[in-house]
């Protein structure tokens, strides 16, 4: 961890992207609103990320975590999703202390590479092929997201829903850059394996945050 960012340790500080009253748009709760908590940095290096401006924590305040839980307490909003960057590299019980103490549901969005911090009432794994999860997650997994590039990735996302608990709702989503691409491959594949379902990133097609 970069030296500008110590002091971040006991969750008390994070290093905040932006926050903001959304619609959800990808996965099991696509369509539901939302407060979302973006936060700074990530070592994974996605080749398709579209949230690289994210991944240098170094570049976004620290901000004490009582003002972030606030923000979202105030917008009157029923849940929070903590995403990034990598919001796991950073510790999120304080956060999910204070969001819970005022009913709030939490939710994160993961690539799983670090150790799971926090309490949440939803767990969206998505896993990454440059630093794949830990095992510990799997089975804490309420929902499974595999990005989908190249043909490959249907063999990896096979490999990951035999580690997930039984409940995991399993969905396949296309690498945006590649939707016209791989979507009919997307679809011919859910036809024939009907325990996968797909995620689409509805948020673009309605042009929000």
């Amino acid at each position: 961890m970069a030296k500008a960012l110590d002091g971040v340790s006991d969750g008390t500080k994070l290093p905040l992207v932006e926050e903001f009253f959304t619609i959800q748009g990808e996965g099991f709760n696509a369509g539901k609103a939302a407060w979302l908590i973006r936060l700074g940095g990530c070592d994974i290096g996605c080749n398709w990320c579209d949230s690289r401006f994210s991944w240098n924590a170094e570049m976004f305040p620290l901000i004490e975590t009582e003002t972030i839980a606030g923000h979202a307490i105030q917008s009157g909003a029923k849940s929070v999703v903590v995403t990034g960057g990598e919001p796991l590299m950073w510790n999120l019980e304080t956060l999910c202390s204070m969001l819970r103490e005022r009913k709030i549901s939490t939710f994160i969005e993961t690539s799983g590479a670090y150790a799971l911090s926090g309490k949440w009432d939803w767990i969206c794994l998505s896993p990454k092929k440059n630093m794949p999860p830990s095992d510990n997650i799997f089975k804490q997994a309420d929902e499974l997201k595999v990005i989908i590039e190249t043909q490959d990735d249907f063999k990896q996302a096979e490999r990951y829903k035999k580690m997930v608990g039984p409940e995991c709702k399993l969905f396949l989503q296309p690498e945006w850059s590649r939707f016209k691409v791989i979507i009919p491959e997307i679809v011919s594949y859910v036809k024939k394996n009907p325990v996968w379902r797909i995620s689409l990133q509805i948020h673009k097609y309605m042009h929000i945050p």
